[in-house]
């Protein structure tokens, strides 16, 4: 039973909304088809009793005007005599069962009550239809008169009623649509502006309109969004004090050991003060990326920043090339491009001794910037796991070389401000890809 019920749910619409207006046509839809079958049968109920009092006063007439006429005239007036649901013959009739249909006991009632107790009669079902049957009764001069009821069960329908119930659904249809997609409407709101929240958690304000429930959750998800970019906040402002303050201690500490005697131990010092060094600039740089101003996005030519950065490393001796694709220019904020890219490129000097630059145009107003290094590569597990903070992967990477776990976040959540994304993956032959996919951003002042 559960698995039944688990394959009807994979077949059921994915969507609220068409789940919502599956269940309301359906029900409506059923609802509207049981009135008309209950109408339907009510018409038909009363019909037929009027049908059924009818015929007791004409059947009554007809055998008595039948009983009157001489025998040779009878054969005439017969055809004469007869209605829609019945007829008369002048002969013995069918034998047949007892009759026990509903509508064929009333009338066989209604016919008791007009013949007798003037006529001896009997009543059979015969074949033909389930309400059909047989009233034979025995005139006064002892001639048979058989009475073959085909009773119709209710009116005929009109030829418009289908047209009819299928314009009500129609709009039953419509009615559903409007009213779900009213309901709807809140939850797709909710949904842009949690999409909206961006990388640098600044609250955007949901309407906080429409129905008291809508009003209410509205202002939950406002007052939520300011809670977490209250307390985002805080946290950023306590590391990057912290990172701000550890730069004087080690400064003076910096200072004091350049006093002491060159010896193997003031070469351990003076190391152990530039780790604690470079970790205090990357946190505040960590926090800068995450909760900083943002830089305002303008128009530039990729190609000529990323071989500007390339010709800057190779200008100090590195080994770094870049692959020129001719393209337009994008809309996208420079700085954090080149922040992205030369923390990349340093994480492929530092591990391989090269790196190579690739940028390639998509369709559409997109770049692909691609960093490619021949170094040990990364784990598969750990592709993903390196954009923490502070996360190293110590059994590849030494404690001199494995930096402050830093780098990696700060350029992923760079790449959120411009509305890109960063990932990892492993070259084939070896080697590590870093694959920064960006989009063009609306230009300040733009339509």
């Amino acid at each position: 039973m559960t698995g039944i019920v688990a394959r009807l749910r994979r077949l059921g619409p994915a969507s609220l909304f068409a789940r919502l207006s599956l269940i309301l046509l359906a029900g409506l839809a059923a609802a509207q088809f049981l009135s008309a079958y209950l109408t339907i049968e009510e018409r038909n109920d009363a019909s037929m009793g009027a049908m059924i009092d009818y015929v007791e006063a004409d059947l009554r007439t007809a055998v008595a005007l039948i009983d009157r006429l001489p025998r040779a005239e009878r054969a005439l007036w017969l055809p004469r005599l007869a209605r829609g649901g019945y007829r008369f013959s002048s002969d013995a009739g069918l034998a047949g069962p007892p009759v026990r249909s509903p509508y064929s006991l009333r009338l066989l009632a209604s016919a008791t009550r007009a013949l007798a107790p003037g006529y001896a009669l009997s009543a059979h079902s015969v074949e033909g239809g389930p309400e059909r049957f047989q009233v034979h009764v025995r005139l006064s001069d002892g001639q048979p008169l058989t009475v073959d009821f085909r009773p119709r069960r209710g009116l005929p329908l009109s030829a418009r009623l289908p047209y009819l119930l299928a314009g009500q659904l129609a709009l039953v249809a419509l009615a559903c649509w409007l009213a779900v997609r009213l309901a709807i409407k809140p939850l797709l709101t909710l949904a842009d502006a949690a999409d909206s929240l961006g990388p640098d958690l600044r609250p955007v304000r949901m309407p906080e309109q429409g129905p008291s429930e809508v009003v209410r959750a509205a202002r939950a998800f406002n007052a939520m969004q300011r809670r977490i970019a209250a307390y985002v906040d805080e946290r950023l402002r306590i590391l990057a004090a912290i990172s701000h303050d550890l730069q004087t201690p080690i400064t003076r500490m910096r200072l004091r050991v350049d006093l002491m005697e060159e010896s193997a131990q003031q070469q351990r010092l003076i190391d152990d003060l530039q780790q604690l060094e470079d970790l205090a600039r990357q946190g505040i740089g960590y926090a800068r990326a995450m909760h900083g101003v943002l830089e305002a996005a303008r128009a530039i030519d990729p190609d000529d920043l990323l071989d500007a950065i390339a010709l800057d490393y190779r200008d100090s001796g590195a080994a770094v090339g870049f692959t020129r694709r001719s393209g337009s220019p994008v809309v996208t904020r420079p700085g954090a491009l080149r922040r992205i890219v030369t923390n990349l490129v340093d994480n492929g000097i530092k591990y391989a001794g090269q790196a190579e630059i690739v940028m390639e145009r998509s369709v559409g107003a997109v770049i692909t910037i691609r960093v490619l290094d021949r170094g040990p590569g990364i784990p598969e597990a750990a592709l993903e796991a390196v954009f923490e903070p502070f996360y190293r992967l110590e059994s590849s990477r030494s404690r001199d070389t494995g930096g402050t776990g830093l780098g990696l976040a700060i350029a992923r959540q760079l790449a959120l401000t411009l509305a890109g994304s960063l990932t990892l993956h492993q070259r084939p032959g070896g080697g590590l890809e870093a694959r920064l996919v960006l989009r063009t951003l609306e230009a300040p002042g733009a339509p």
